[in-house]
């Protein structure tokens, strides 16, 4: 297998849970601030026609397989992918390993007191893990925000405002970071607090996520509909032999 695989012109690297979850232990140690994004289908297909997101995509440190369709699109450009690696999951994994290292966390999207709770649901699993802040996404002040995020000294970041605004705000504001890892999570934030559940184990493993998302939330149909426009798209690659948006 490939160390990554592009798909409609995005680089999605090539690993398994455990290698993303190490691969976060060691961007932790190092002196520098580093970008992790999570790319499902739905953004994958945004970003196919914004070449500025896709290029935001395609600078970070970490871009990993969030959804089933973006690992059966490495079936159909004949490149596969180990598995699907989703942010929520991936976080979540990557939670006990902030505990045992003493890393400082700050939860930062959704509306106000959602990080909150956020927090207070990851105290109780995680005693020891050390949330140094928390904040919501509505400002108007991006530098005044940085800042705020900055004096408590967090290493990690957990960034939910949504794709594509979560990667274009990391993306242009890393450098102003003293973090070592900005993590892209949009929703993720809710279920952490509760204000959104995952679908069960049955229609994760059956890779009827998306189902269980629209019969619980018909809202959500219309970003639903991107599901096949992605799916064509990426039919239409591997007839330009993968190369579409490279």
């Amino acid at each position: 297998m490939n160390d990554n695989v592009k798909i409609l012109g995005v680089r999605i690297d090539n690993l398994t849970m455990d290698e993303a979850v190490s691969k976060l232990a060691s961007m932790a140690k190092e002196d520098k601030v580093h970008t992790v994004f999570t790319p499902n289908s739905e953004i994958l297909y945004v970003a196919k026609n914004d070449p500025e997101f896709r290029g935001i995509l395609n600078a970070s440190d970490l871009n990993t397989a969030d959804g089933i369709g973006v690992v059966y699109a490495g079936k159909i450009l004949k490149d596969p992918i180990k598995e699907r690696v989703a942010g929520y999951d991936l976080a979540s994994a990557f939670l006990p390993v902030m505990e045992q290292e003493g890393l400082k966390l700050f939860l930062f999207g959704s509306v106000e007191g959602v990080a909150q709770k956020a927090r207070d649901n990851l105290l109780k699993q995680y005693p020891n893990l050390q949330i140094v802040g928390t904040r919501n996404g509505f400002f108007e002040d991006e530098t005044a925000v940085i800042e705020e995020i900055n004096r408590t000294e967090p290493d990690v970041v957990f960034v939910c405002l949504g794709a594509p605004k979560q990667e274009k705000f990391i993306a242009k504001y890393r450098n102003q970071f003293h973090a070592k890892i900005l993590m892209g999570l949009g929703g993720s934030i809710n279920v952490f607090a509760g204000e959104a559940k995952r679908a069960p184990d049955f229609f994760i493993k059956t890779h009827l996520e998306w189902f269980y998302r629209i019969a619980t939330n018909p809202t959500r149909i219309g970003r639903m509909m991107a599901l096949p426009k992605f799916a064509f798209a990426v039919l239409q690659s591997r007839k330009n032999g993968g190369n579409q948006n490279d």
